[in-house]
Parts: structure tokens; sequence; C-alpha cells
């Protein structure tokens, strides 16, 4: 794609110059005569020739075409060929002709405006040991791999979808809603591809400082929650509002608000549903200084459908007690969620930049934090916090950020289905009442630590490592394990090497 371009700049330049070399041979040649009326002072060369050859280079550079286009005009005027009021015009011509060939091109109808291209591979390695010698020390390669496409239309709509890697979660054929990560096993076996996001959006407000929006799909999450709260490879699924407003330079207030669907039970018209909203404040208070403020909440509705035998039982950490359905005779034995899960959220950070740093490429921040959940449904085990510090950002060119979070998260905080499933720990044994099994699960009754670096190499390719070092905050009704001698010991050392490619 690269040679082409800058083969078809470099034959568009030519052409002008041979074209320009004409002109001027004529405009000597007939200067009494004045033939030559077609250009205009300082400009011998017929500005449809030149829009041809710039729209020309725009075309076959794909979507780079602004930029080789630019450079030509921009060049042209510095030769004087072109005033700045007919680059103008020829780039807004130029830019028309090119999404009409491409619309032409592609079958896209005449609504289409625009399209993006975007997505991500990660590769990583990954360990998991325990302080528990029960537990068998275990290593995974695995790897991520997301590739989507945004079409914007007129009257400011906007319709996308994302395709994305994983397994399988277990009894089910759809992906583990929680990790869009792929092992590498099985013989090389083929791996699987899933929708990841598929949504519409209508942006009806978007002036005079407000923005309003409606989206309706498989979304991005449409919150600032952390992981705590939300697994950020989490793709809800429902509708939701966005809002914000932009008091002034140094101040904006956005409010979210939306229902998804957690499952749809053919035998029952009470469907789960999670409803959710968040209100958060953004300030700028000097150049250095700048802070936010966040309070939201959720609420899960016909929670008792959520059964072990329902939807995917990835992490663990709820009370749930045992359930025999009455049809059809001999039903299996599922498990119920006790509680309803109504939790408050609120949110705090603030970030202060220095000018400079040893070993980092600019400004550099430092950003304090908290968040704090109280599930007001029931009065036992029901709160969770965080709180940590981050020192730089990384993101662009040889920056780099190193971040330290400590975390306790009881059991009935939150349903234990929606949390990071990274932040895990080692049970010792088995919690009957809560199904709750032997071996490594995240979700909640899990407090620790989290100690995350990250460097961009360039503006597109990333090296994280990550550690989680945590322990089970209760061990209360474990059944002990025969074959487990040490029955007090969940302490588990998660380890998480990755490298990451933007495109």
């Amino acid at each position: 794609m690269r040679s082409r371009k800058s083969g078809l700049v470099v034959l568009c330049e030519f052409e002008i110059v041979k074209l320009k070399m004409i002109n001027t041979s004529k405009e000597t040649k007939h200067r009494n005569a004045g033939r030559n009326s077609n250009a205009g002072p300082g400009n011998p060369l017929p500005k449809a020739m030149i829009a041809g050859a710039a729209t020309l280079a725009m075309l076959a550079s794909g979507r780079a075409h602004a930029q080789s286009a630019d450079a030509l005009i921009d060049k042209l005027v510095a030769k004087g060929i072109l005033t700045a009021k007919e680059a103008e015009d020829l780039r807004d011509e130029s830019d028309k002709n090119f999404t009409t060939a491409f619309q032409t091109k592609m079958g896209m109808p005449d609504w289409v405006t625009g399209y993006k291209l975007s997505g991500d591979f990660r590769g990583r390695f990954e360990q998991y040991s325990s302080y528990n010698q029960a537990m068998v020390d275990r290593t995974r390669i695995r790897y991520r791999l997301r590739f989507g496409i945004t079409m914007n239309m007129l009257d400011n709509f906007e319709a996308g979808f994302r395709l994305g890697s994983g397994d399988v979660a277990k009894g089910y054929n759809t992906a583990t809603p929680l990790s869009n990560s792929s092992t590498f096993q099985d013989n090389f076996s083929k791996k699987d591809v899933f929708i990841d996001t598929a949504y519409g959006k209508w942006t009806a407000v978007n002036s005079g400082g407000w923005l309003v929006s409606a989206t309706v799909g498989k979304m991005d999450i449409p919150f600032s929650f952390t992981p705590m709260v939300l697994d950020q490879d989490l793709t809800p699924e429902g509708a939701v509002i966005q809002s914000a407003w932009n008091i002034n330079d140094n101040h904006t207030l956005s409010l979210n608000a939306g229902a998804f669907v957690l499952d749809e039970e053919s035998g029952s018209v009470h469907d789960p549903f999670m409803y959710g909203g968040q209100f958060l404040w953004k300030a700028k208070w000097t150049d250095k200084l700048s802070t936010t403020l966040g309070v939201g909440g959720f609420a899960i509705v016909n929670q008792d459908q959520l059964t072990t035998a329902n939807v995917p039982y990835i992490n663990q950490g709820n009370t749930r007690i045992p359930f025999t359905p009455a049809r059809p005779p001999g039903s299996p034995t599922m498990y119920v969620l006790q509680n309803k899960y109504t939790p408050v959220i609120a949110d705090a950070s603030a970030t202060y930049t220095l000018d400079s740093f040893p070993l980092y490429n600019g400004a550099f921040p430092i950003k304090v934090g908290g968040e704090y959940m109280n599930n007001v449904s029931t009065s036992q085990n029901n709160t969770g916090y965080w709180v940590g510090v981050q020192f730089g950002k990384s993101g662009t060119k040889k920056t780099w950020d190193i971040s330290y979070r400590y975390e306790y998260l009881q059991s009935d905080a939150w349903y234990d289905q929606l949390v990071d499933d990274d932040n895990v720990a080692f049970y010792p044994g088995d919690y009957p009442g809560a199904n709750s099994s032997y071996g490594t699960y995240g979700g909640t009754n899990i407090k620790g630590h989290l100690v995350k670096f990250n460097y961009s190499f360039t503006d597109s390719v990333t090296f994280t490592v990550t550690c989680y070092i945590n322990d089970l905050i209760s061990l209360n009704g474990l059944q002990a394990d025969p074959f487990v001698p040490d029955h007090k010991t969940s302490s588990m050392i998660h380890i998480m090497a990755d490298i990451n490619w933007l495109f």
C-alpha cells in the first residue's frame, strides 16, 4: 500500500510539472494572443487536472487518502500554483469525490458517511501458584483477538460490531462473558470467533455543550466503574442512554442509565434483568490538578432465575441455596441466589501532574483513587472497596505507568458473575451452602493486592505485567477436603505478562 501510494503521488507531481511546462510554453508562445484564459494569475495549471490528480492519489491510498492529498495540495500552495482558497475548495471536492467513489466501489448506500476499522491482538503468559501445597501450580499461554467496524450515517446515526476470540463456557456453546482470551491447547485445534459487540446508536444532541445519545444491542460497558464492579471484558446486552454537559472548559457532568437482559427463560415471563445508572463529575481545578467524583448503583430483578443451571457459572463467592424443581420429575438440584443485589457505588480520584519525571516522556501524572460499594438488600457480607495509586500513564510512545491497589470484596456485596475473573483466590475445600468448590476461582469473598506495570514501546504496542496476591475473606462454612491437609491457607499469586498490539 505504501509503495503504491508513494508512486502515485510522484506520478501526480510529475504530471503537474509536465503540465506546468506545457502551459508555460503555450503562455510564452501565445502571450500576445491571450490564449491562456483557463489559468488564473500565478496559476497556469487547469484546476480540473489538479483535482483529478489529487483525487486519483486519494482513491489509491484507501483510508490514508486524506494525508497524501493534503500533502500534495500543500505543496501546490507552497509553489504558488494554488491559492489558499483554491486549496480549500480542492480538498472539499477531493473528499467528496473519494466518498462517492468508495461508496460506489463498496456498494454502500448514500446515507453512510464514513467507516472506521479497529482491533487489537494480545499475547499472554499466565501463571497461578499458591502457598497451599495442595494446589498444583499452573501455567498457560493465551491470546486475544478483536476486530470490528463502525459505520457512521446521516442524521447522527451509528452502527457497529466487533468479533472476538474466546473459549466456550463450560456446558454452553457460547463464550464465557468475562474473557476474550483463548488458550493454546488441544493439538493446535482451530479456535472459535464470537460476536463481541453488535449495536446501533443515535446521538440526538451534540451542541451547546450538551451530548445525549441512545444505544441498543450488545455494547462495551457504558459506565466508568472499575473491574471490582464489572469485568472489563464484559459486553452488556440491552439499552442505555448516555448524556453529558460541558459546563465550561473545566467542569463536565455526565449521567448514564440503562436496562440489560441477564437471561431469557423459556419457562417463565419473569426474566432476570439488571438496571443501572451512574452520575459522574469531572473537574479541572488548575493546569496540574484534576478530580473525578461519581455515584451510581444497580438493581437485579428476578435474581431467583440466575441459577447455576441457567447461566454460565464462572466465578464463585455469593451465598446460594439448593433447589430441586418439582417438574419435571427427577430434575437435578440447582443452586439459587439467596440474596437480592442492589448495590450503591461511590468512587473518587484526584490527579496531580508533574512537569516531568525521570525516564518518562512528557508531563507525569500521579493519581490516587478509590471505590466503595454496599449492597443495601442484605445486612451481612455486603461491602466492597478498593484504594490505590498510579504513577504515570502509558498509551503513547515511551510512556509507562505503575499502579498499586488493595481490594476487599465481601461475598454478597455484588453478583459474583459480573466481577473481575482475574482477581482469584484458592478454595481449600467446598462451601456446600454457596455451591463453591475446591479450586481456583475469581469472584467475591476475596481480598488482596494488585500491582500492575505498563510500558508503551510505540503508540500501538504496550507491554504489561500484572500480579494479584489474594486470600479468601472468610472460610466460615468451609467443608474440609480430605486430600487437603491445610484447610486454612487460601493465598494465591496470579501473574500475567501481556504484549498488546492495537490496529
